[in-house]
C-alpha cells in the first residue's frame, strides 16, 4: 500500500454502520510505508513500544438480549506489521451492538482473536466496568513547557529547531507538552495530543523542543508515524542514554490513540490525562 493509496480507506467515505458482528470490517495498513519516509528498515528499528487504544463506545448484547457496556484497553506493539486503520476499528466495534455473546470473556477473546490477525501480531485486550476506579484521569509527569516565551511561523516538521541546551549539563528528566497538533493524513481533521519526552543524557534546550513540537500543527501523518518521527529526530541530535517519546492523542469517535516509543525496552503507560 502507498500513500496514494490511503484515500480509499474507510476515512472520510460514505459510511454503513453494521451493527451485527464482522471482522471483515477491519483494514489494516502496513507500517513500513510511513517508516520508509524517516529511512527505517524492518528488522533493524531503532525502537520498541507499542499503540495503547482506548475504547469508550464498545457494547454488546448478553445472551437475554440485554445490552452491555465496556471500557476496552487495546495494545498494539509496535515491531506488528499493520496498525489499524482507525475508521474501520469504529465500524468493527459498532458492529458488536446487536451481537448476542455468551460472556465478557468471550467479547474479549473475539477482539484479541480478530485484531491479532489483523495487525499480524498479538494484541492485548482488557475491558473494564465503566466506574472502575483504575480509569480516572491523571496529571502528566515531568515539567510543561508550554508556557515558555518563543516565536515560531513553522507549521511543518523541522528537526532542524532542536537544540541541546547551552549549559552541556546531562540531566535524567521529563518534559511534556500540550500542544502538538497533527492532521489525519486522508481526511485532514486535525488530532490533539500531550505529548511526553522522558530522557537521560545531554539536556535539551526546552524553547527549541517546543517550537519543534509545534512545527508538526500542519503535519500529515498517523498518530504513530508522528511519534517516530518525534522518536528519531531527538535521536539524531544526540546520544541519549535512554529515550522514550509518548504521545496520547484526544479521542475521535469513541476511540483515543496512544503511540510510545522507547529505546530502554521497558514499556510504561502513563495513565489518562484530562482531555482523553
Amino acid at each position: 500500500m502507498n500513500r496514494e493509496d490511503w484515500q480509499n480507506l474507510p476515512l472520510g467515505q460514505e459510511t454503513r454502520y453494521e451493527s451485527t458482528y464482522n471482522p471483515k470490517l477491519l483494514h489494516p495498513i502496513p507500517r513500513a510505508v510511513s517508516r520508509a519516509q524517516l529511512g527505517l528498515e524492518e528488522g533493524e528499528l531503532p525502537f520498541t513500544g507499542a499503540d495503547e487504544w482506548w475504547g469508550f463506545e464498545l457494547s454488546w448484547l448478553n445472551p437475554k438480549g440485554v445490552p452491555q457496556v465496556a471500557v476496552a484497553r487495546f495494545r498494539f506493539a509496535a515491531l506488528s506489521p499493520f496498525m489499524i486503520e482507525s475508521k474501520s476499528f469504529k465500524l468493527y466495534l459498532n458492529s458488536f451492538n446487536q451481537t448476542e455473546f455468551p460472556s465478557t470473556d468471550a467479547v474479549r477473546d473475539t477482539l484479541q482473536r480478530d485484531l491479532g490477525e489483523a495487525a499480524g501480531s498479538d494484541v492485548a485486550v482488557s475491558l473494564f466496568a465503566v466506574d472502575d476506579p483504575s480509569l480516572d484521569v491523571v496529571r502528566p509527569q515531568g515539567a510543561c513547557i508550554d508556557q515558555l516565551d518563543i516565536e515560531t511561523r513553522q507549521y511543518q516538521p523541522d528537526s532542524g529547531l532542536l537544540k541541546l541546551a547551552e549549559s552541556g549539563a546531562t540531566v535524567e528528566e521529563t518534559l511534556y507538552s500540550h500542544l502538538l497538533r497533527s492532521n489525519c493524513p486522508v481526511t485532514g481533521q486535525p488530532d490533539w495530543a500531550t505529548v511526553s519526552i522522558e530522557y537521560q543524557g545531554p539536556a535539551l534546550d526546552r524553547a527549541g523542543l517546543l517550537a519543534y513540537i509545534v512545527s508538526f500543527r500542519e503535519h500529515q501523518d498517523f498518530h504513530e508515524h508522528c511519534v517516530e518521527r518525534i522518536f528519531c529526530d531527538l535521536q539524531k541530535l544526540a546520544a541519549f542514554e535512554s529515550l522514550t517519546v509518548c504521545a496520547r492523542y484526544t479521542r475521535r469517535g469513541g476511540l483515543d490513540i496512544n503511540p510510545l516509543r522507547t529505546s530502554t525496552g521497558q514499556i510504561r503507560f502513563p495513565g489518562r490525562f484530562a482531555r482523553q
